[in-house]
């Protein structure tokens, strides 16, 4: 009997990929990766060149579809396998990226008459223009006493669904009112794989506040935000919603002909990008966490209790693993952060050294930051570049460093920098254990987990407990095609548990960081005295960053 094939597609803020899949061991048969030819539009619409608002981040959908035909077939080409062996496709994509769509799917964006409008594009998660709108939504959960924002974490960040649905229907009321749908990116992609439209309830739950007993808040609840928000559910998100053992459908005959694929292939259930891991990392235990690193990160914990957690995104029964509880936090930028500041602000005699060794000016700033010991720079850094995303949950919060001199080099500030977003996962950390929830062990994923030891001991030593790191660089992909074999079934030479399928696919190196007791307690001050800057200029002890945002933007 042949081998049978899954293929994960692994949708990130700026690339696309596919990794297909050896169903029986998880081995990674042949892989492709391709840019978004427009990027992220964070500065002009690229369409006509139209200036954007500070905070924008957009992105035309046609990008994932050329994308996604490149990967698939170029994949498929490097496999030199028999289509009839691929038996499941699994998708997952960063979220909440939302675009409006017609009954057909086509993105609004695509219509001539809708092309010049910012809000006829798919709205990254990094979209931050959406906070007011966010501020508005939790006022009204505030004023009403709504239950139901407990599973969320207190608060709704503007990076989540309906502040952007609530930002188009005021600022662009024509869009609102021809969208059919408001829907996910990875929702819309499967759509367009098996012409069938249903919704994870991954995506719904954790960025729509869906409840798996009482479904989204209640039209009232809507109507108190804005009146013309009322039956926002039921006219703009009206579709059945799927569970991530369950299949979207099969690759439709147009799609196959395209892509190169069969009808007989399945379509999984689509994840978040960091979500979706869990499998392919062989976290399946109460009290395991994973991270993924990349230009964001996000920390996903499997628990057995129900608690109430302030300040996180939110914990979703069943929203990781099957019987668990999934919880959700993370940090707005982190590979964004280093990168901003090697492109940015690196010395130009650095950046002539690095050419000369034939590596990146960030790799040269780390190996020099690497060189220096904690705390010896004599720098405190606030990571909050894009905004907190937890525990504050506030996009108008910006960076900070304190403690520069004359002395100062850029490898003190980038290690300032590393640091603080080490920081930042303790106080995510140190949060859950302040309210009950366990954190015993730490799985790393993402090109900064496997390339960069400098930044993985640094927060084995911040954190204070083993780092144990992930095998395959394309972990989402993996996953994604792990989750792909429940969907095709085990009739179809697939699994029938995504526990049966994780045992047989996971892939987590023997490379562990263990924690420096030595760095560590230098790395306890400066952590307290981080958490002091945090609680002073996040908790409203000084909104000097909000004043100068507002000045900035007039």
């Amino acid at each position: 009997m042949n081998n049978k094939y899954t293929i994960g597609l692994d949708f990130g803020t700026l690339s696309g990929r596919a990794v297909i899949v050896d169903v029986s061991n998880g081995e990674e048969i042949a892989s492709s990766v391709m840019d978004y030819p427009h990027g992220v539009m964070d500065k002009v619409l690229a369409h006509n060149s139209m200036p954007l608002p500070t905070d924008t981040a957009l992105q035309d959908p046609q990008d994932y579809l050329l994308v996604l035909e490149h990967i698939l077939n170029d994949s498929i080409s490097k496999a030199n396998i028999d289509i009839n062996d691929i038996i499941g496709v699994g998708i997952d994509f960063t979220t909440c990226t939302m675009l409006p769509v017609s009954h057909d799917g086509t993105p609004l964006c695509a219509y001539e008459k809708f092309a010049d409008c910012p809000h006829a594009y798919a709205k990254l998660w990094k979209h931050h223009t959406a906070q007011p709108y966010a501020d508005i939504i939790n006022k009204t959960i505030m004023d009403r006493g709504e239950e139901w924002i407990a599973h969320f974490g207190g608060k709704i960040s503007s990076e989540w669904l309906f502040p952007k649905i609530y930002e188009t229907l005021d600022r662009a009321p024509q869009i609102y009112e021809n969208a059919a749908y408001f829907i996910e990116a990875g929702d819309w992609l499967a759509w367009q794989l098996t012409g069938i439209q249903k919704r994870s309830y991954i995506f719904a739950s954790y960025k729509a506040q869906y409840d798996i007993k009482n479904g989204y808040p209640s039209e009232e609840f809507f109507g108190a935000v804005d009146k013309r928000l009322k039956n926002v559910v039921r006219d703009k998100l009206n579709a059945p919603i799927i569970k991530a053992n369950e299949a979207v459908g099969n690759i439709s005959t147009a799609a196959a002909k395209k892509y190169n694929l069969t009808t007989n292939v399945a379509v999984a259930c689509p994840f978040p990008d960091a979500h979706v891991a869990t499998p392919a990392l062989g976290v399946c235990r109460a009290g395991e966490m994973f991270g993924i690193f990349g230009t964001s990160a996000c920390f996903m914990l499997l628990s057995d209790k129900n608690i109430y957690v302030p300040g996180i995104c939110g914990y979703i029964e069943d929203g990781l693993f099957p019987g668990y509880l999934g919880y959700e936090a993370g940090l707005c930028c982190t590979g964004d952060l280093y990168s901003w500041f090697a492109e940015n602000l690196c010395p130009a005699s650095y950046a002539e050294e690095a050419k000369a060794k034939g590596i990146s000016p960030l790799r040269l700033l780390i190996e020099k930051a690497a060189t220096k010991k904690p705390g010896q720079g004599g720098i405190i850094a606030l990571d909050w570049w894009n905004g907190n995303r937890n525990i504050l949950v506030d996009a108008n919060l910006t960076g900070l460093l304190i403690g520069m001199t004359l002395q100062t080099k850029a490898e003190d500030i980038l290690r300032a920098l590393i640091e603080a977003t080490a920081f930042a996962t303790r106080i995510i950390i140190e949060n859950y254990r302040e309210h009950g929830v366990t954190v015993n062990k730490f799985v790393a994923g993402g090109g900064i987990a496997r390339k960069d030891p400098f930044t993985m001991q640094m927060y084995a030593d911040i954190l204070g407990f083993d780092i144990q790191i992930a095998g395959s660089s394309q972990i989402p992909a993996l996953a994604s095609a792990i989750f792909a074999t429940v969907a095709a079934g085990e009739q179809n030479g697939g699994y029938a548990t995504i526990e049966e399928a994780s045992e047989r696919m996971k892939n987590v190196s023997e490379t562990v960081y263990h924690p420096n007791k030595e760095a560590g307690d230098v790395y306890d001050k400066l952590f307290a005295e981080y958490k002091t800057l945090h609680d002073y200029f996040g908790r409203g002890g000084n909104n000097v960053m909000k004043r100068l945002k507002n000045i900035s933007a007039n």
